[in-house]
């Protein structure tokens, strides 16, 4: 893609945003940067590296009509609805994301992972077995490195494992992973999306260029995801952990066992081997050595990393153990499905913090889940009087309201008793409390390791 002398509007000052100015400017291309955020609430530093780099900024201001620009490059938490991305398709030539952008500029292969929940873990896992085999490996998107800051480090021979969220997916035209994956589809993000088929329908853009060579690895498990399978143009493997499967990735007799196109079964390590809880990590292993063997790794390679694998923080992270009380920090558990996935692993005598940025979820299958196993639960956040309102449809009671998360793990403490289990899992997002998930995971953290010191 040749940049030289292009135009590149660039609309979000986000990580991503950030990422694809810096690429830009090294192609030698002229940028210009757009936030909806007035000068004032511009971070210094921004606002520096735009002065030192003689970049116009648009704060607060979409450009005039009569600008045109070559390319927007449009921050992934943005809405194509929004009147930013409305100028872009009326005054610009193509509207990028920072993914196309990085994919038009990059060398190599990517195996791009998709699904509501289970991303970064099995990313961080895919990335693991690619970086045991040999090969330089990448691993970007939500997890890691922006996709163009290690774009324009690639080799032919470099790999990408790429986390890839449905707003990422929006705004891809010609991104093409070797190998891609969907994981599970269940609700999320339908304050963007607005319905569940708009939201599969993104997600399925993972698969839409790629041909008969390529390979799509999808859940069987899941009704949602494995609908989607017909109108892939990749050779379709399923895994599952419920059933055997003529080909693909699957459980049987409590081993990991790969079925190839020859029809030859090959074993690849038992499933109690794996170091991460739950049956939703089972299906994440279950994927990840997939989207490995297809990429031609070899199964004793994939059998060394998905024994040696210790998960990723803030999803069911240990935290610590007080008095015979355990803490968890399962801030990535950002909705209802993924929460409830934490409190399937962590079993029972749960003290639960829960709450957040409201993204039209319903919470009502989310607490019929607790069955017993959750003893009380602590709710912050925007969505505190909704929660509550369908812990009371449920005739769940054990609920309090607080302030903040510094008041949660403290009442946690003084509420529990040896054997019990402190979890913070969200089932929300953090906007409005928190920048990010990893921002208030790490102030979970903050708080249960104040408690030591009492």
């Amino acid at each position: 893609m040749e940049l030289k002398g292009k135009t590149a509007l660039v609309a979000g000052i986000g990580k991503s945003g950030l990422a694809a100015v810096k690429v830009l400017l090294s192609k030698k291309a002229q940028v210009y940067l757009y936030d909806k955020k007035n000068e004032s609430e511009i971070p210094s530093e921004v606002k520096n590296m735009a002065a030192d780099n003689d970049i116009k900024c648009y704060w607060g201001n979409i450009p005039c009509n009569d600008e045109k620009f070559d390319i927007l490059v449009i921050s992934p938490g943005i809405p194509l609805d929004e009147d930013i991305a409305v100028f872009g398709r009326e005054n610009c030539s193509e509207i990028l994301g920072e993914l196309e952008l990085a994919y038009r500029l990059s060398k190599g292969n990517y195996i791009g992972i998709t699904g509501t929940n289970g991303k970064t873990t099995t990313t961080s896992l895919v990335g693991e077995i690619l970086a045991l085999s040999g090969r330089e490996t990448f691993v970007v998107g939500n997890i890691g490195d922006p996709v163009a800051e290690a774009a324009v480090r690639s080799a032919d021979n470099s790999w990408f494992a790429a986390e890839l969220s449905s707003f990422q997916l929006e705004t891809i035209s010609e991104f093409k992973a070797k190998v891609s994956g969907i994981l599970n589809i269940t609700p999320d993000h339908l304050n963007r999306h607005k319905t569940m088929d708009a939201y599969a329908q993104a997600k399925a853009r993972v698969f839409e260029n790629q041909t008969k060579e390529d390979y799509f690895v999808v859940n069987k498990d899941c009704a949602r995801s494995w609908a989607l399978a017909g109108a892939c143009p990749a050779t379709v493997v399923p895994f599952s952990r419920k059933e055997a499967l003529d080909f693909g990735c699957f459980v049987k007799d409590d081993e990991i066992v790969i079925k190839n196109q020859r029809g030859e079964e090959i074993f690849i390590c038992r499933c109690e081997e794996l170091q991460i809880p739950g049956t939703h990590n089972l299906e994440n292993a279950l994927a990840a050595a997939a989207m490995c063997y297809f990429a031609g790794i070899e199964p004793e390679i994939i059998a060394k990393g998905l024994r040696d694998f210790e998960g990723v923080e803030h999803r069911i992270e240990f935290v610590s153990e007080i008095d015979g009380v355990r803490y968890y920090n399962d801030s990535k558990g950002t909705n209802t499905d993924a929460s409830s996935k934490a409190i399937d692993a962590l079993k029972q005598n749960i003290i639960l913090i829960a709450g957040g940025y409201d993204k039209k979820e319903d919470f009502g299958p989310f607490v019929k889940n607790f069955d017993g196993r959750v003893k009380h639960m602590y709710l912050i956040g925007v969505t505190a009087p909704i929660i509550a309102k369908a812990c009371d449809d449920a005739g769940f009671k054990n609920y309090t309201f607080k302030e903040d998360m510094q008041e949660c793990v403290q009442s946690g403490y003084e509420l529990a008793e040896k054997g019990d289990i402190v979890l913070l899992s969200p089932a929300c997002a953090s906007w409005g409390m928190y920048n990010n998930y990893e921002e208030r995971g790490r102030h979970f953290k903050e708080c249960v390791k104040a408690l030591g010191g009492k």
